[in-house]
């Protein structure tokens, strides 16, 4: 393991020599020490950052950086088994959840490899233009140097989704990792040193949020800031970027509906249902933690619900058999317990779940939960918990069932499951969310854009927009005529 920060190409300590403590989610005891950054790391990792960028990496061509993101990804499937423990370990998910985070992450590097190279072929295409005597060409430039923060749900994964796309387009890297699993994006550093990827390229610097996270958002040498995260946090970066006009892509919170209708297969809602809200314990931004009902399908649809809910295997991620791990933390263990109390004490009926599980006495584990007919005002209907706690609501029609989906200040995503392809489709078109699910929830896939309208976010990660999110489109238009302009000299 890594204990340092990945500066400029070296591994080198922090400024102040401060460091933090990483913890096992399924113990709550210490895991590792980690490196913290300050201020002056994040001006060190900067200004590498941008020597990087002028010294040759930000007019290189797309095929070479393409070799650079092939070798990334065949680095990190070297050690992939080691990796998928590792985060099972730092964030608590269950193991195959972990390897299927690792796959995604090393087929993300390998995805836009493919764009960097593909981007040769997009340079300086021609545009037909009315008048004769010009002729343009478009450009598409690196932003230059690209502040990335991620959150803690997706470790690798996040920093797949940023520094996979950002080094395609030619841009440089300062990836600040959350403080609470840090660790994974140490070996992605790693990863680069061992394959000798330039100097400055991505400089990896793991610290708390207002000792490096605040400095990195404000630093005047960053050209592009990539945030995933909560709303609050966004509204701060948004806020630093706007003093210097800084470029500004955010991902942030969800509190998304799954709408399901009466002539949908029980069995399959179900499925769809669990996986939309306590895959990776319900920590996920697009998790669908509301769900509405149709009146017909709710006392049949409920009642096997929450059979299922009970009979999800809960323990150590390490363990086989285990589909729901711990919280990440004490603090997010302690905020989803106060949700749950506040949801009972709003007159909500909690169905199941909700509390420690029994013969878990360590650790950060909670039961999943379901509250059945919340208000349209209760907190846990309109907040987002961002953990395995599932609110169900029925209705009569579509038009009540958007109605009660579109109700909200977030609009990350939705699904709704409908035997009736027309009405899926038209629901589908109605959700104000930039993702949108028909018969299913949560598949994510690289070539596909993510992102969402509202407070849930600006800008879209993943597929080609994920790559134009760190590039700058220029235009070179050029007088190609014999005659002279003629406008003030006759």
């Amino acid at each position: 393991m890594r204990d340092q920060l990945y500066i400029n190409g070296q591994w080198v300590s922090p400024d102040l020599g401060g460091r933090f403590t990483s913890f096992d989610p399924a113990t709550g005891r210490p895991l590792r020490e980690v490196p913290a950054a300050t201020e002056e790391d994040v001006d060190h990792a900067v200004r590498a950052a941008r020597q990087a960028f002028n010294r040759g990496w930000g007019q290189s061509r797309g095929a070479e950086r393409a070799e650079w993101l092939q070798a990334l990804a065949n680095e990190l499937e070297r050690n992939q088994a080691e990796l998928a423990e590792l985060e099972v370990r730092d964030n608590g998910k269950p193991l195959p959840e972990a390897q299927w985070d690792v796959a995604d992450a090393i087929g993300c590097f390998r995805y836009y490899a493919e764009l960097a190279a593909e981007l040769d072929q997009r340079q300086d295409q021609t545009l037909a233009l009315p008048d004769e005597r010009f002729r343009c060409r478009v450009r598409h430039e690196p932003v230059g140097v690209a502040g990335q923060i991620i959150p803690w749900n997706y470790p690798l994964l996040m920093a797949a989704w940023k520094v996979a796309p950002a080094l395609a387009a030619g841009a440089t890297c300062v990836l600040k990792p959350s403080e609470l699993t840090p660790l994974s994006a140490l070996e992605l550093a790693a990863a680069a040193d061992a394959i000798g990827l330039p100097a400055g390229v991505l400089n990896v610097l793991p610290g708390l949020g207002a000792d490096a996270g605040g400095p990195l958002s404000q630093h005047p040498g960053v050209d592009k800031l990539a945030f995933t995260g909560s709303v609050p946090t966004g509204a701060k970066i948004m806020s630093a970027a706007a003093q210097d006009i800084k470029n500004v892509s955010l991902e942030l919170g969800g509190k998304s509906a799954f709408i399901v209708f009466d002539d949908s297969d029980v069995e399959a809602a179900v499925e769809w249902i669990l996986f939309g809200i306590f895959w990776n314990q319900g920590q996920v931004c697009s998790a669908t933690s509301r769900l509405l009902v149709q009146e017909g399908i709710a006392p049949r649809l409920i009642e096997r619900l929450v059979e299922a809910t009970r009979a999800i295997t809960i323990g150590n991620g390490l363990q086989p058999g285990v589909l729901l791990g711990p919280l990440v933390s004490q603090g997010q263990y302690d905020k989803v317990l106060g949700f749950v109390e506040q949801g009972k004490a709003c007159g909500a009926k909690l169905l199941t779940g909700g509390r420690r599980p029994a013969g878990l006495n360590e650790g950060w584990f909670v039961e999943p939960a379901i509250f059945d007919e919340p208000a349209e005002n209760a907190i846990v209907w309109r907040e987002e918990i961002f953990g395995p706690v599932l609110c169900v609501k029925r209705f009569k029609t579509e038009t009540e069932a958007l109605r009660l989906a579109n109700d909200s200040r977030f609009g990350l995503a939705g699904a709704v499951m409908s035997g009736d392809p027309q009405r899926a489709a038209r629901v589908a078109n109605g959700l104000r969310a930039g993702i949108v699910w028909v018969n299913c929830s949560q598949p994510t896939f690289t070539q596909a854009p993510w992102g969402g309208m509202k407070q849930s976010g600006i800008g879209r990660e993943l597929g080609v927009w994920g790559l134009e999110n760190y590039l700058e489109v220029k235009q070179v238009t050029e007088y190609v005529s014999d005659q002279p302009w003629g406008w003030y000299l006759k």
